[in-house]
This record gives structure tokens, C-alpha cells and sequence, in this order.
């Protein structure tokens, strides 16, 4: 069994279909590629997959296959970039990640804490969905993130840095964007602009809130970035709850408002692998109390 045949079942497995799964995964001929998913099946010695007119479908064994698949590629990924660190050890690298957006408010502090490296360090910067982020960091091609507490992620730490609460963000000219604070109750019948799974985390913050807010507050569309909830709210006339580094992100046509009561919140953390031994990494975390200082001091009210 060759590491490209759990790549093959992987793509398969995720699509559901071979044909979706050879042209737009893996850029390879059908035929070839049912011929390794076969090759794979007798390896293992038990069907994987069930085929219809309708697709692929994973049998019982196929759907515990699956889970140790990706399993082992990821820990070969992470064994491939431990390998190719180990084979440039002239200039250390050091991979920062940030959920974007909240760049703007931490890198400068964390390249602050960077300094005396850098002449000896390359310093990569990412900015992505926590999910991506954690998936990083698992793969080794991470160091650091800023990001969220993502489930299923056993092998990593975690230190908060902030408790951020979430803001109602209303058109500009909105009857309500004149107040001080919002009222949920006084947004009841306005389309309300949820996130998206690419936030899952969030997801599950903004449902609970409104589920136990007693409001009649349903999604009336799903944003999968920020960029996209913005406009969805000044197009829609609608509006959204989003963590308060959304500021950093508004044009004239739309604002942002605390909600009166007690808002919900959400942590953002710095995540790291348990098993990463890098001496910057080691320091990092060593100055992150005073970073988080020197970071909130600067940031608006």
C-alpha cells in the first residue's frame, strides 16, 4: 500500500464519486483511478466503497479505513516537513498563523517578541479559517496561530490571549445604528446574516446566544468571510454578529454596535503542536503575557 492510494481514497471518499474525485482532485483518467481504489480494496482485503448510478458510498469498513487514512497521511506530511527542517538547519523557520483579519491588531506586537531572531530566522505569515489554521499546525507547517479553540484537535495547546465580544454590525443609515447599544429584541424581522461552517467554532457561539435569547431571530443567509458579511449587510439591509475586530474591516456603508445586556463572547487563542520543540517557539510563549499587554493597551475601546 503506497501513501497515493490513501490520497486516492481520500479524494473518493470526499466527493463522492469517482469522476468528481479524478478531475477535479487528483487531475487523472476515471479509469486509472478505479483501478488504484480496486488495488486498494484487495490490499486491504474487504470492499471500501459501494458504487451506484448515483456515485460512491462508504461501507462500514470503508468509513473506518477512512478516519486512519487520514491519520497516517497527516502524520507523514508532518514526518516530510520535520525531514525537510531537519536538512536546512543554517536558518531557522518559524511559521506564524493568524484567523484572518486579526493581523492587523497582533503581528506587529508578535514581531515585537521576533526581534532579536530575525536576522537569524525566516519568519512565513498565514492568515486563514481557524479550521485551516489548526490543520497546520497538526501538519507541522505551522508553529503558532492565532485562532479558535477548534474540536478534535487533542495534540495541541492552547493559551487564551483575548475574550472578544461580539458587536451587531447594521448598515450605516439603519434606524438603529444612531444608539449607543443594540437591543436583540429591536432586530427581530431584520435579516440576520449568520456565519458559515467555515467558522465553526463562531457558528456555535452566535446559535447558542440566539437560541437562548428568547428572540424570534432566524439565519437569513450564511457569510462564509468577512469581506462577504459586510456586504451581505449593507446589500441586504440586514445585519450580523461578529467579533469586535470587525472594526478593522468596516467601509461608511455599514457599522458596528455593542448589544446592550451581556454579550457573547468568544476566546482567541494561541495554539500550538504539544510535541514542538523549537527554542523560538519556546520563547514565544514565554513573552506572551507581556505581548497581550502591550497589544491590548493599543487597541480601541
Amino acid at each position: 500500500m503506497e501513501l497515493r492510494h490513501l490520497r486516492y481514497f481520500i479524494a473518493v471518499a470526499e466527493e463522492g464519486s469517482l469522476t468528481l474525485a479524478a478531475e477535479k482532485r487528483l487531475h487523472t483518467a476515471q479509469p486509472s483511478l478505479s483501478r488504484q481504489i480496486r488495488d486498494l480494496e484487495y490490499e486491504v482485503g474487504v470492499p471500501l466503497l459501494v458504487r451506484s448510478v448515483h456515485g460512491v458510498e462508504l461501507t462500514t469498513a470503508g468509513k473506518a479505513f477512512l478516519d486512519h487514512a487520514r491519520l497516517a497521511l497527516t502524520q507523514a506530511d508532518a514526518a516530510i516537513e520535520a525531514a525537510r527542517r531537519a536538512a536546512r538547519p543554517e536558518k531557522s523557520r518559524f511559521a506564524l498563523g493568524f484567523l484572518t483579519g486579526q493581523e492587523i491588531d497582533w503581528l506587529p506586537e508578535a514581531m515585537r517578541v521576533l526581534r532579536d531572531e530575525l536576522p537569524t530566522i525566516d519568519v512565513s505569515v498565514t492568515s486563514d479559517f481557524s479550521p485551516v489554521l489548526a490543520e497546520g499546525l497538526m501538519r507541522g507547517n505551522l508553529d503558532l496561530a492565532f485562532m479558535r479553540r477548534e474540536p478534535g484537535t487533542d495534540d495541541l495547546v492552547y493559551r487564551t490571549v483575548v475574550e472578544e465580544a461580539l458587536v451587531a454590525v447594521l448598515p450605516s443609515d439603519h434606524r438603529l445604528a444612531k444608539l449607543d447599544r443594540i437591543d436583540l429584541a429591536k432586530l427581530e424581522g431584520t435579516p440576520f446574516i449568520n456565519v458559515s461552517d467555515t467558522a465553526p467554532a463562531l457558528r456555535e457561539v452566535i446559535d447558542h446566544y440566539l437560541a437562548t435569547s428568547g428572540r424570534q431571530i432566524a439565519t437569513a443567509h450564511e457569510a462564509d468571510n468577512l469581506a462577504m458579511a459586510v456586504s451581505m449587510v449593507a446589500s441586504t439591509r440586514g445585519f450580523a454578529l461578529i467579533p469586535g475586530y470587525i472594526k478593522n474591516f468596516l467601509p461608511w456603508s455599514v457599522v458596528s454596535r455593542p448589544l446592550k445586556g451581556k454579550p457573547p463572547t468568544i476566546d482567541l487563542v494561541v495554539g500550538y503542536h504539544k510535541t514542538n520543540n523549537s527554542p523560538i517557539l519556546a520563547k514565544f510563549i514565554s513573552r506572551l503575557d507581556d505581548l497581550i499587554e502591550r497589544a491590548t493597551k493599543q487597541m480601541p475601546i
